[in-house]
């Protein structure tokens, strides 16, 4: 299943996007495009095959565990699991966090949020927030963010091409500006805002903080190297991120590559994140070009991957063999940390 681009224009998003293949005339800017989600009111809808004009839920309600894998789609039933976005970054996001599942439940939301981030372009010189530069107790974050000093205890990195970064939920983070990246997290859009640079909104107000909201939420430990370390080799499978959320690859392209998915009991994403690519399984054939995803449901035994040239692709699913319900509620408890994993 390949699917059309959403388009959300944000006060701090650019035109980057546009230079991927897209027009998302007659908006401004675009701050995310969502490739692929089935959030309330933002379902993707499928533009090919004989599904093209129904929406990711409408297929998930029909095909269930032929979608999602058997132990999937008993654990997240009709709800994907899963929203991918990029993001372009023309000035700075407000620093910002994400409770874990069982906080968001407690508070009557569905799910926490856990992301991370792969960098396609990153400007000379452009940071990110990751997390703070030394431990801090609640009271000393507390004071920092009341002087309107919090920007001096926190971790900053300096991103380039090709880097990923892990965002656990409960940890503190922002981009900065001058980022294009691909963002994979939970099928959660709830944040935090702590911090916005007292930056009015298109209204002239300043946006709504969420700073009592954040504090149970922010782990306070400090990051040290928040970027995720890996060997880049072409046409394999280079593990980036493993979590109980979600578990994504690296792929770069330069010839065909067939894989076999019989021992895998996920569906799996294909994220074009550079060049021109294509996608075959279950005897349908899908062009893609940067910015754009193509679904492979988990009945599907193999895909070959075809480029034009060099392309890149995430690979992007949720293996059941990460998760229990442990993990899933208590992520915080552990220290999630981006790992190489094996090809599939």
């Amino acid at each position: 299943m390949k699917f059309l681009p959403l388009f959300k224009n944000k006060i701090w998003g650019g035109n980057k996007i546009k230079t991927l293949g897209f027009d998302y005339d007659p908006l401004p800017n675009c701050g995310e495009l969502w490739a692929l989600s089935a959030m309330e009111g933002n379902e993707s809808v499928i533009s090919n095959g004989f599904l093209e004009g129904n929406t990711l839920d409408e297929a998930l309600e029909i095909y269930m565990s032929d979608m999602l894998g058997e132990k999937n789609y008993q654990h997240f039933g009709n709800e994907f699991p899963l929203l991918i976005k990029i993001i372009d970054a023309n000035d700075k996001l407000s620093i910002q966090v994400h409770p874990d599942n069982e906080l968001a439940r407690q508070r009557g939301l569905e799910n926490g949020k856990t992301e991370m981030w792969y960098i396609i372009e990153a400007d000379e010189g452009a940071e990110i927030v990751d997390g703070f530069e030394d431990e801090v107790t609640r009271e000393e974050y507390e004071r920092f963010l009341e002087l309107g000093h919090l920007e001096d205890i926190l971790h900053i990195e300096h991103p380039q091409n090709g880097d990923v970064y892990f965002i656990p939920a409960g940890r503190i983070h922002a981009l900065g500006k001058g980022l294009l990246l691909a963002e994979i997290q939970q099928s959660s859009d709830t944040t935090y805002r702590i911090y916005d640079y007292n930056r009015p909104d298109a209204n002239g107000k300043l946006r709504q903080l969420h700073t009592a909201e954040a504090l149970d939420a922010i782990d306070f430990r400090a990051t040290t190297d928040g970027c995720t370390h890996y060997n880049y080799r072409k046409n394999e499978t280079i593990g980036l991120v493993e979590c109980p959320y979600f578990t994504t690859n690296l792929i770069a392209l330069d010839k065909p590559l067939r894989k076999d998915l019989t021992q895998l009991d996920s569906f799996v994403v294909y994220l074009c994140t550079e060049g021109i690519a294509a996608v075959k399984s279950l005897d349908a054939i899908c062009p893609i070009h940067a910015g754009e995803c193509v679904l492979i449901p988990a009945v599907a035994d193999n895909v070959e991957l075809y480029c034009e040239g060099n392309a890149k692709l995430l690979e992007v699913y949720v293996d059941p063999e990460r998760w229990n319900d442990e993990e899933v509620n208590h992520a915080n408890d552990f220290d999630w940390e981006a790992k190489f994993v094996g090809s599939i």
